[in-house]
């Protein structure tokens, strides 16, 4: 990939990342709001804010981050699988989009509730508190997957070994 075009992948998966985790404080700040509220009000305006949050912005950014993650990672040298904290951050991208995928149903529901007017009932108590539970964690792992883009700690594994292995081979008889 030419330096030009590596710098743009890499910026629209730096951008994509940080909004996903601006969106996901976001969605926290309203998962707080709705279920400390003392308005019946402004609970239900935190999640059908949280609902239309989920669908607008996080979901299309954690799709986004993915998708560039594995361009800029296969794309670069890098590559996708040669060194564990690229294989970890996959793992855990893969992993938050396909909880996110999953918790948008309680998402939904209760912006459904709240957007009917229907008043938030002490049996919807579980599921405001399990809001609140997503937003918290994928705040800590989606922190945890910016700590290893920034730090990236050593470790090959063993594709990358092999690769790098091949590449020496490659670069001796062409050298």
């Amino acid at each position: 990939m030419p330096p030009t075009l590596r710098k743009v992948a890499l910026t629209l998966h730096v951008t994509t990342s940080v909004g996903w985790l601006g969106a996901v404080a976001a969605f926290l700040a309203l998962a707080v709001t709705g279920l400390t509220a003392d308005g019946d009000a402004t609970a239900r305006g935190a999640y059908v804010a949280a609902d239309v949050i989920t669908w607008a912005v996080i979901v299309p950014l954690a799709l986004a981050s993915l998708v560039t993650g594995v361009v800029q990672s296969v794309a670069t040298p890098w590559g996708l699988l040669r060194h564990y904290w690229v294989v970890v951050k996959l793992v855990l991208t893969l992993v938050a989009t396909g909880l996110l995928l999953l918790h948008t149903q309680p998402i939904g529901h209760l912006g459904a509730v709240a957007a009917a007017g229907e008043p938030l009932t002490a049996d919807l108590d579980g599921m405001r508190g399990q809001l609140l539970f997503d937003a918290v964690a994928a705040l800590v792992v989606l922190l945890g997957a910016t700590v290893l883009a920034v730090v990236k700690p050593r470790g090959v594994t063993r594709f990358g070994r092999r690769a790098r292995a091949e590449a020496v081979i490659s670069n001796a008889r062409h050298g």
